[in-house]
């Protein structure tokens, strides 16, 4: 049975911070419509960290509580389906499905992540999440005092570098090609024993995900069990920009203090709004912009 068509507030993305919008906003009586695609970005993570009360759990069984929980508050419905399509109408926001429906509401919210840009490295994104990885803080603890490389360059390997010679003292820059370290950084990993590698990288080895080896144009291989890397990445949605949603340098959504894109009614949460890309920080997010979204609601009509 097809959901209603008018709501309160539209959430476009169903993951932690979608999720967590709704249950703040289902608590707050408001008619509520999240629609999710179920491709969230931790996809193939064999387990997420450093949530409290989650640590160690897989994506897959928090956000499965997080739709069973949200599931309790009768004014929240869950479509599964893609939001393609988001309008400013008279009085709210219309949005599209890829199904066909057409939903409105007085707020919208856009929880619809990012998308990594993967280089063109065989092996390197069914690696992704697993075993190359994108935080420290999320599973350098798993791979600590392993071999671990960094796939990086310039000042981007270098504060890379810093950060990640904490976890563990096995480590290798991997430049990818002509190292643009300044001589001050490259002589600073020297002292620290961090090896800079300059070769060009052909394929990343590995079984079901986990790395073995990095093996270079030239043939020869490097062993490691860890590589990190900080990829470049897009909107995961085109309704933001659709919208008029201004996008910040870095390529997130422009958000203030309650999470309020640049277009009024329209707000964001989660990985599209910020470089603290954890679940811990989108379900924060998220809660936040619900108990917002819900108080601009009561300033309107009270």
């Amino acid at each position: 049975m097809r959901p209603e068509t008018k709501y309160d507030v539209i959430i476009v993305g169903g993951s932690y911070s979608g999720m967590a919008a709704g249950m703040a906003l289902g608590r707050a009586l408001r008619k509520t419509l999240i629609i999710d695609s179920g491709e969230p970005c931790n996809k193939q993570t064999p387990h997420s960290h450093n949530f409290l009360t989650n640590d160690g759990k897989t994506p897959e069984e928090i956000s499965g509580l997080a739709r069973e929980q949200v599931a309790n508050y009768s004014s929240v419905t869950y479509l599964e389906d893609l939001a393609t399509i988001g309008n400013k109408i008279n009085g709210g926001f219309e949005v599209r499905v890829e199904t066909g429906g057409t939903f409105t509401a007085r707020k919208l919210i856009l929880a619809t992540g990012i998308r990594d840009i993967m280089p063109e490295i065989p092996g390197f994104a069914e690696c992704w999440g697993i075993s190359v990885l994108h935080c420290p803080y999320c599973h350098g603890y798993e791979v600590r005092g392993q071999t671990t490389g960094i796939l990086a360059n310039g000042d981007t390997g270098f504060e890379m570098s810093a950060l990640i010679a904490n976890w563990t003292k096995d480590l290798t820059l991997f430049t990818n090609g002509k190292s643009t370290l300044t001589e001050a950084q490259t002589e600073k990993l020297h002292k620290k024993k961090i090896n800079v590698v300059e070769a060009q990288i052909k394929a990343l080895e590995h079984a079901n995900g986990y790395l073995q080896n990095i093996v270079f144009s030239d043939g020869t291989k490097a062993t490691g069990k860890a590589l990190y890397a900080r990829l470049p990445f897009v909107q995961h949605s085109t309704i933001p920009r659709a919208l008029g949603c201004k996008i910040t340098p870095e390529g997130y959504l422009k958000t203030d203090a309650a999470q309020r894109t640049s277009v009024q009614g329209v707000y964001a949460c989660g990985d599209n709004t910020t470089r603290m890309r954890t679940v811990a920080n989108a379900v924060s997010t998220g809660t936040t912009t619900g108990i917002m979204v819900n108080n601009a609601l009561i300033d309107e009509d009270f």
